[in-house]
């Protein structure tokens, strides 16, 4: 159930004729009062005798009588609409949800005899509206502030004991909507997406790549956008603005939005904050082995889960706006064939990236820089490494989702549960071509070696083993158990720490998802499984401790 208050009015009379009306295009069938402050209000949809000046004058009273104190903009306006798969509300039962909106929102306080004066008006069977004049019996104006809030909180509980549908509500920190007006433009103009729209995602891109407030302003200017920085008399950077070529006003204008009119964290100072420069950490050690920035960006997500799991609130917002970076750049670098999925997620993603909670960026900022390196190294051409990337964080975007979830964040863990639908769509069609050359290479395995696997699949996860053997991607697991023992690590210990991540209950094949885990947590190439053997790297226990921007473990 949703409570959608409009703005304040002046014409109580004219909100009254268009809710008596036939409606816009004939949906109001049979309006009449199901409520009113007094119950006994004229109904000038069910009582012959009754006019809408009459209605308009009662509900006015209090506003004549203040006078020059009344307010120029004196009309409350509310509907309340159930969701389409609700059962129909009774004439009293939407009598009753009026009136709790009303004392939640501070309009009609119960048993408050000064109450404002208001009416329930119902013209379907879905919802109503509510009209009040914000003029209390003492003639001052009501305590309505955050009347939005309360009533939603309102409505929540109202589906629960109705048993109606549990709408997934938001916590203000949503981008604003295009207007109807913006919607009609775009429709005109033959594209499927609004100027604020396609500007926001140009605008979270270039600060998905950029590694400061100057590269991003450099890549913005080398997209289609218009780019209008504004300074204070000092010279430093007050604000910016961005429009579209050809996007003009009636005076031949460029359109032009702030910012903050993009997205809440789209404004200058908030860019300017999570660009913002620190001590560079030391490049990851694997004992001499070069780490490409695929395989470092693989990781740094890969330690996302943890993150959210250890860290207090702010740090873990800090992480999760990197993961929606991450997925704002990859639609830029992946191959053509990935990029509508991956561009799908990164969208989805975009409201799970923000909450109330204020992220403390500076914690992210070694995530930040193994991620943003991506962008500036080629795609590599045979695909495992970005299947070993959208592995991870196709994990860390569920976690993402849980976090949100245990924090009652609806909006945010929906968002995030379809970026991991499309996320996990790209991930199949990226790792069948690697997938299938491992597949290979474990079928030309001896049956003493499979047999040696399977023992070692069994003693590291009795419960799963049987299932995992029975797999189609059981040959290409085994291959990478092969190679992970041969490059010095514990492939027990490796399978153990690849299960104890979520996301494997969902997985379609347990044995497919493992095997990229594996090339993951033993730090191989994966060219080499492409190929004949792999890379000897030393085992983790051998490897100098990886710096990292996570809290460290506490037993």
């Amino acid at each position: 159930m949703i409570a959608k208050i409009g703005k304040a009015g002046a014409n109580t009379r004219g909100v009254l004729n268009y809710l008596y009306g036939p409606g816009r295009v004939n949906e109001h069938t049979d309006p009449h009062l199901v409520a009113s402050w007094d119950d006994f209000a004229p109904d000038p949809g069910r009582d012959e005798t009754a006019t809408l000046a009459q209605l308009a004058t009662a509900l006015d009273l209090r506003v004549k009588q203040a006078g020059d104190r009344a307010p120029d903009q004196h009309v409350w306006h509310c509907s309340v609409r159930a969701a389409p798969e609700d059962r129909t509300l009774s004439d009293g039962e939407w009598a009753a949800i009026a009136r709790r909106v009303l004392n939640a929102a501070g309009i009609a306080p119960a048993g408050d005899p000064d109450a404002c004066r208001w009416v329930a008006v119902r013209h379907a069977d879905d919802h109503i509206h509510i009209v009040a004049t914000k003029v209390r019996g003492d003639l001052t104006p009501p305590r309505n502030w955050n009347d939005y809030m309360r009533a939603d909180k309102e409505c929540a509980a109202i589906e629960e004991e109705y048993g109606l549908r549990q709408v997934v509500r938001g916590d203000r920190t949503a981008t604003k909507r295009p207007s109807r007006a913006e919607q009609e433009k775009a429709r005109r103009t033959g594209s499927a997406t609004t100027p604020r729209e396609r500007l926001r995602t140009t605008v979270r891109t270039a600060v998905a790549a950029a590694t400061d407030t100057e590269e991003f302003f450099t890549i913005l200017r080398g997209t289609e956008v218009l780019v209008d920085i504004q300074r204070f008399p000092s010279g430093d950077i007050r604000g910016y603005k961005v429009a579209l070529p050809g996007d003009t006003n009636a005076q031949g204008e460029p359109v032009w939005f702030s910012g903050s009119t993009l997205g809440p964290d789209l404004s200058y100072p908030k860019i300017s904050e999570r660009l913002a420069p620190t001590e560079p950490a030391p490049m990851d050690g694997y004992s001499g082995l070069r780490r490409t920035a695929w395989q470092q960006a693989a990781d740094a997500a890969d330690r996302i889960p943890d993150v959210l799991d250890q860290a207090d609130d702010a740090v873990a917002q800090a992480h999760i706006t990197v993961l929606a970076e991450t997925l704002d750049a990859l639609p830029l670098i992946a191959p053509a064939s990935y990029k509508p999925q991956l561009a799908q997620a990164a969208a989805a993603f975009e409201r799970a990236s923000r909450s109330r909670i204020r992220a403390r960026h500076q914690q992210a900022q070694a995530t930040r820089r193994a991620i943003k390196a991506i962008v500036r190294e080629p795609a590599p051409k045979d695909g495992a490494l970005l299947a070993i990337l959208l592995d991870a964080l196709l994990l860390a975007v569920v976690a993402a989702q849980h976090w949100h979830h245990t924090r009652h964040h609806d909006q945010q863990a929906e968002a995030a549960r379809q970026a991991a639908d499309h996320l996990r769509a790209a991930y199949h069609a990226a790792a069948v071509p690697p997938l299938t050359v491992i597949h290979q290479r474990g079928l030309r395995l001896t049956v003493t070696v499979q047999q040696r696997q399977a023992t070692l699949l069994r003693q590291a996860l009795p419960d799963l083993a049987e299932q995992i053997l029975t797999e189609p991607g059981w040959p290409a697991l085994a291959a990478a158990l092969t190679d992970t023992a041969a490059a010095g690590h514990d492939p027990v210990v490796l399978l153990a720490e690849a299960t104890r991540r979520r996301e494997l209950d969902t997985a379609t094949s347990i044995s497919e998802v493992l095997t990229w885990r594996l090339h993951r947590l033993a730090g191989l190439d994966p060219q080499p499984a492409m190929g004949a053997a792999p890379t000897p790297t030393p085992s983790r226990a051998a490897r100098p401790a990886v710096p990292t921007d996570r809290p460290r473990r506490t037993r």
